[in-house]
């Protein structure tokens, strides 16, 4: 319920995009539900308020399934391959990257030998290597 002259109303979800454009919507007012007293301005958003139902769902179950992506395919009826890219579409809406896996791991580990290699024989400089390096993170 909010506040509205001394009405309470219910409370509807953040729309996130609008109606008209489809352009990202910017929170600039807030009121107090108590009092009724406003403020205007521009606001920063939480971030997960910017996720769609389905999302907000998925993010739901994955939290009671604790991580475990078992739980999620259970729950939600979908396989391990779809809860995988969903979540990935998650961790992509919330701006968030994933962490590398054991194989991405060897492969960057693999590539800084390269280059370490290289440095080694003369074939590019400290600076070169020390960018290269920064560049696989």
């Amino acid at each position: 319920m909010g506040y509205n002259g001394g009405v309470m109303r219910r409370a509807y979800p953040q729309p996130t995009r609008c109606p008209v454009c489809n352009g990202k919507l910017q929170v600039s007012q807030l009121t107090c539900e108590e009092c009724g007293t406003s403020l205007h301005g521009h606001f920063q958003s939480c971030r997960f308020c910017q996720l769609d139902a389905e999302q907000m769902r998925f993010l739901e179950v994955f939290l009671r399934a604790r991580g475990m992506l078992a739980g999620v395919e259970r729950e939600l009826g979908i396989s391990y391959p779809t809860a995988r890219n969903k979540l990935d579409a998650l961790l992509l809406a919330l701006g968030l990257a994933p962490f590398p896996q054991p194989q991405e791991n060897e492969t960057i580990a693999r590539q800084q030998r390269e280059i370490l290699d290289m440095l080694e024989q003369g074939q590019i400089t400290a600076e070169e290597a020390a960018r290269k390096l920064r560049a696989l993170r």
